[in-house]
């Protein structure tokens, strides 16, 4: 747990926004909000003893800046060896958007050592054997073009990749062919100090309460307009009430359980299928100084994009640590400290048949996640050992990180498909809204915020449009079509931010 910890007991009934969950996405809502409209009253509300303990926790998600500079799911290869780039420019671009946003709190003071939560850590892809080099090369010359990777080098030279990231080459056959890629430029996250960060600033301004040890139990449309939340304090038998105009639903695996029970149409047929995952920490202080890096590799076949193997520099609360995985597991909860029943309680008549297609159309991922189950600490040491061939049992001990619920969602040709990547869920009205899925979220989670914000505060980002501009600064235009301004704008931040 972090030392730094955020909780508080104040309970507003009558605020015009309420805020379920405290992590990272319901902290940029709220920040972004008070921005825009300084006299809203805005009530938080997080189940746990803090904020910050579930997906946001910098030991429950990979903390890597997802910016595509190494991860190979975004950049699919096609059956006449063609890589398509395209995912990737936007997830760039959306990546620039939150450091941009996290630049402008540093420069109107609200951050005050960006040290905190961000850090520069070189991104490389990896990959052995002719078919993974073949598709790293194409990979390469089809991202090397594009002003957003114009610094990614290319290697496959083993001394070379030695001096970039020592662990790969240690021990390595010489005849093995291996490739990387690499970007110097790439960054560290710890996302739950960047939560705390904002909402100990949220806590500081008039009109935000924040409520922790504290469950929502019900949502209900009120007839005369807005929501009646129902919540309780822990310890406590009885409920209370608040009543708000605007609902958002943040809560990370939680979301879906509380959509459901909002009842809005757009929510039906949205199911959930939740992974865990586990990494190996590195013991060996002497090995992790060696290590500078986050080294991503292509996915086993059926797994899900959350599962692809990293060797991954971390520095959470200052510490600098060495994990590898994550390795797949399956529990039916929807968060680390939910319920066992999370799953099972999921399931409606609207989302039966979407959640049987998925099941009978994805037998590999069944597959992948028994054999990931069964694994002994032999077998993920074996693993790791694709990436760090010297790797030794005895160096390295498994930890359980977060629990995420990929998307189930209603498809009119196949019945229901399994869907990867975050997606904002509104009412009509705008309401209420709410975040459903997993990875890149945190990384990209202003432009997902601008959207909510987008779909639900349409008058207030007419209004405030300067003030949007002066939070992220490229809002309404398209860095990847501009490489002078890509340029002038990342400089910015990235001085700002301090990982120049």
């Amino acid at each position: 747990m972090s030392k730094n910890q955020v909780s508080s007991n104040e309970l507003n009934n009558n605020p015009d926004v309420v805020l379920i969950g405290g992590g990272i996405m319901s902290a940029t809502l709220g920040v972004m909000l008070k921005r825009l409209k300084p006299e809203l009253t805005i009530q938080i509300i997080e189940s746990l003893p803090s904020v910050a303990l579930e997906s946001s926790h910098a030991w429950n998600n990979a903390g890597t800046g997802h910016a595509a500079l190494c991860e190979l799911n975004y950049t699919p290869q096609h059956a006449d060896g063609s890589v398509t780039i395209d995912k990737a420019v936007a997830i760039n671009e959306h990546f620039e958007q939150s450091k941009q946003f996290w630049a402008y709190l540093v420069e109107q003071g609200v951050i005050e050592s960006p040290e905190d939560f961000i850090r520069k850590v070189p991104h490389m892809s990896f990959v052995r054997g002719e078919d993974g080099v073949d598709f790293l090369s194409s990979r390469f010359e089809a991202m090397k073009g594009h002003h957003f990777f114009a610094d990614m080098d290319y290697s496959e030279n083993v001394d070379e990749i030695g001096e970039w990231a020592p662990l790969l080459s240690q021990g390595r056959e010489a005849a093995e062919k291996i490739a990387t890629t690499r970007v110097e430029g790439g960054t560290d996250i710890d996302f739950g100090s960047l939560t705390q960060i904002l909402i100990t600033h949220l806590k500081s301004l008039d009109g935000v309460s924040l409520a922790t040890e504290t469950s929502v139990r019900d949502i209900d449309r009120v007839p005369s307009g807005g929501w009646k939340v129902r919540v309780r304090r822990d310890g406590e038998l009885g409920s209370e009430k608040i009543h708000a105009k605007f609902v958002f639903i943040g809560a990370g695996g939680g979301s879906l359980k509380l959509l459901q029970k909002s009842g809005i149409r757009e929510g039906k047929g949205f199911g959930g299928f939740p992974v865990s995952g586990q990494f190996l920490v590195c013991q060996d202080e002497e090995i992790i100084e060696k290590h500078a890096a986050k080294v991503y590799g292509k996915a086993a076949v059926g797994a899900p994009p959350m599962s692809v193997p990293h060797l991954d520099t971390r520095v959470i609360d200052g510490k600098k640590s060495l994990l590898f995985g994550p390795f797949a597991g399956f529990s039916p909860k929807f968060l680390k400290r939910g319920s066992i029943f999370d799953l099972i309680a999921s399931v409606k008549p609207d989302n039966l048949g979407p959640m049987l297609a998925v099941g009978r159309d994805n037998m590999s991922l069944t597959e992948y996640l028994y054999q990931e189950v069964v694994n002994t600490h032999t077998d993920r040491v074996d693993v790791l050992r694709e990436f760090f061939p010297d790797a030794e049992e005895g160096d390295w001990k498994l930890v359980t990180a977060g629990q995420r619920v990929q998307i189930i969602k209603k498809d009119p040709e196949v019945g229901g498909k399994l869907q990867f990547g975050t997606e904002v869920v509104s009412a009509e009205d705008g309401s209420i809204a709410a975040l459903l899925g997993a990875s890149p979220g945190a990384s990209t989670s202003v432009a997902i915020i601008l959207e909510v914000l987008e779909r639900c505060f349409g008058d207030e980002m007419k209004t405030g449009a300067s003030t949007v501009k002066e939070m992220v600064s490229s809002y309404g235009d398209v860095l990847a079509n501009d490489a002078d301004r890509y340029a002038s704008e990342r400089a910015r931040a990235d001085k700002a931010l301090k990982i120049i």
